[in-house]
């Protein structure tokens, strides 16, 4: 279904899945695709994890796969708010948590950041800090519009790690180890930020792993994500 309308652009989309049976309280995740910001789609799941949507959603989840625009098409701030306004388009659906992998994860965590209505943030392998990327920089180059060190005060806003503050949502940072493309620091600064102001936060760095999650167990990692989703849904308990 069609969430939002930008002139000019292609309409953006996210697929709803509801559960036969949703779980009390039904909790809906909004699940963001990884791709470097430049490619992807609500449709190609990372390798490994091609039924994780049928997963969530038998265990009770509502699940709203959305895309967002691909640097090719608009930098940013457009894709974040694409993902603001997907949150927006379920945001009756409390409780309503954030999920996305690579770049899908930073955005999502600067959707929750800075704002957006969520109760809480899985995110797997996310750039929490564009300026403290080292290497090749040409995907955060295309994110922006420019390089990094060219425009500084831009690359702080679009990174995760500015934007720490004591209100945030409880927040489940996941990273390989041995993650080739986005340092493991990436996520372990963040939650160092967020601790330092005494937001709610988990980091889980799992050994071996590379990013997508090449060399680690699929199956650990969906757990993982979910039990801290059930302690989040639990919480919103009165």
């Amino acid at each position: 279904m069609i969430y939002r309308e930008v002139p000019g652009f292609r309409p953006l989309e996210l697929d709803l899945t509801e559960p036969a049976e949703p779980a009390e309280p039904a909790a809906t995740i909004v699940y963001l695709h990884g791709g470097g910001w430049r490619r992807g789609s609500r449709r190609t799941p990372l390798p490994g994890f091609e039924h994780l949507t049928d997963e969530l959603v038998a265990q009770g989840f509502r699940v709203a796969a959305a895309d967002y625009r691909l640097s090719g098409e608009a930098t940013f701030p457009a894709p974040l708010d694409d993902v603001r306004a997907a949150v927006e388009f379920v945001r009756d659906e409390r409780p309503l948590f954030v999920w996305g992998e690579s770049a899908g994860a930073h955005l999502g965590l600067l959707a929750a950041l800075d704002g957006s209505e969520v109760d809480g943030v899985v995110a797997w392998f996310p750039p929490t800090d564009l300026l403290g990327l080292a290497g090749d920089v040409s995907r955060e180059a295309l994110l922006l519009g420019a390089h990094p060190a060219s425009v500084p005060d831009l690359a702080r806003e679009a990174s995760p790690l500015s934007h720490a503050h004591a209100g945030a949502p409880p927040i489940l940072l996941m990273h390989g180890e041995d993650d080739d493309l986005v340092p493991a620091t990436q996520s372990v600064r963040l939650a160092e930020a967020l601790r330092a102001v005494g937001a709610p936060v988990e980091l889980h760095l799992v050994p071996g792993a590379r990013h997508r999650w090449t060399g680690a167990d699929p199956a650990a990692v969906v757990a993982t994500s979910v039990e801290f989703l059930r302690a989040a849904v639990r919480a919103q308990l009165p």
